[in-house]
């Protein structure tokens, strides 16, 4: 893959990672959390990470307004926040429960998710504020 061109939200690292930290916490995390959670941690912890994907993709869609994609971004960053500290509820609560090594990978992971996202709606900024290319029509030649 070419890493300058980007054609669709999987193209993009961050979604990548999310994706893929989002499908190890559904299969090692919740399903080791005791019963008790399960109208907190076990409930909301895959809600969270399941979000930060589709969040990512939802906003591509709308990459050709800046405010709407950005939005998106923000709201993917709330929601990595959140899974980090869920996991370390997680970690702090439940380590007889669940694999600590795994859950310490995890928030170092979604630690780097958040970067990616706020480098992502930094980038996009810029992007955003380049001047567009002149069309034929704006540059006056005929067809």
């Amino acid at each position: 893959m070419d890493k300058n061109k980007i054609k669709s939200y999987k193209d993009l690292d961050v979604y990548q990672r999310s994706y893929k930290a989002s499908i190890i916490i559904a299969k090692e995390i919740v399903p080791k959390l005791p019963e008790s959670e399960r109208y907190d941690l076990k409930d909301q912890l895959p809600r969270s990470s399941k979000a930060v994907p589709r969040l990512i993709a939802e906003g591509f869609a709308k990459k050709h307004q800046k405010s709407g994609f950005q939005k998106y971004i923000d709201d993917a960053m709330a929601e990595a926040n959140e899974t980090q500290v869920s996991l370390c509820h997680c970690r702090d609560i439940y380590a007889k429960f669940i694999n600590i090594k795994l859950c310490e990978d995890l928030i170092k992971e979604y630690d780097i998710i958040g970067k990616q996202l706020f480098r992502l709606e930094e980038a996009w900024n810029k992007f955003s504020k380049l001047p567009k290319p002149k069309t034929d029509n704006q540059t006056g030649s005929q067809d």
